[in-house]
């Protein structure tokens, strides 16, 4: 049996280095867009249009959308805008019916970069056991993509992208380099994720600006079963 392949790209900056068109890709950005795009979906909002820039954001206004508009950068509200990237923004109360355009310092970038995909989903632990059973009965590759902070390297994607892993196994997937890497990180995490990823740089500037509760909610396991997925501009449920 000819193995499926499963691939991390350990930031956007390498992913001219991957055949992405054949591919399903993961976006992940667990502190906070993806956990945030899927909580929102999840809560009934109608669809998220992840946008590159800030202007693309305003210019949805401009044009006359009744969107709600979301726009972070370095961890902050963007000034104008009716939120950021905390899941907290995201509740049911809040997002139901809603389309929301948002644009983030990292995920939205990665999602960007990643557009010649044969898919597009959004993982983060709230939704990972949904996009993992989802995953497993694809035929397709699957390439995750870490969104990492200002294109390096960071550990809670990583270690994200290992949890995945650990769920999708072997018997059907060819790992790489960084998979392997990326599994051995979560193996030695996974049993107190809260407390190896107090470590991470993130993190610390998300204390920084008070928003520790964030942090605890995004590594929530298995609160949502949506998946969202890229449909024309629009991230939507599977």
């Amino acid at each position: 049996m000819i193995k499926k392949k499963l691939e991390v790209c350990l930031t956007p900056a390498l992913l001219p280095l991957f055949n992405i068109e054949g591919c399903i890709v993961v976006i992940i950005d667990i502190f906070r867009a993806t956990t945030s795009i899927c909580y929102g979906i999840d809560n009934g909002a109608e669809a998220i249009i992840p946008v590159a820039k800030v202007e693309e954001c305003t210019a949805y206004r401009e044009k006359g959308f009744d969107y709600l508009l979301a726009a972070e950068r370095d961890g902050k509200v963007v000034d104008g805008f009716d939120f950021g990237n905390s899941p907290f923004s995201y509740t049911k109360d809040k997002v139901d019916g809603k389309t929301i355009v948002l644009t983030t310092t990292n995920g939205t970038q990665a999602l960007h970069l990643s557009i010649k995909a044969k898919r597009i989903v959004i993982g983060s632990f709230l939704n990972i056991t949904s996009l993992c059973n989802w995953l497993k009965k694809q035929p397709e590759d699957i390439l995750l993509v870490c969104a990492g902070w200002k294109n390096n390297f960071n550990l809670e994607d990583t270690l994200f992208a290992g949890a995945v892993a650990h769920q999708l196994g072997t018997a059907e997937h060819k790992h790489d380099d960084a998979t392997i890497a990326a599994l051995d990180l979560y193996n030695l995490a996974k049993d107190d994720l809260d407390g190896y990823l107090k470590k991470t740089s993130h993190s610390d500037r998300l204390k920084q600006l008070g928003i520790e509760a964030d942090i605890a909610f995004c590594l929530n396991v298995d609160t949502t079963k949506a998946i969202p997925v890229l449909d024309g501009d629009k991230l939507v449920k599977l």
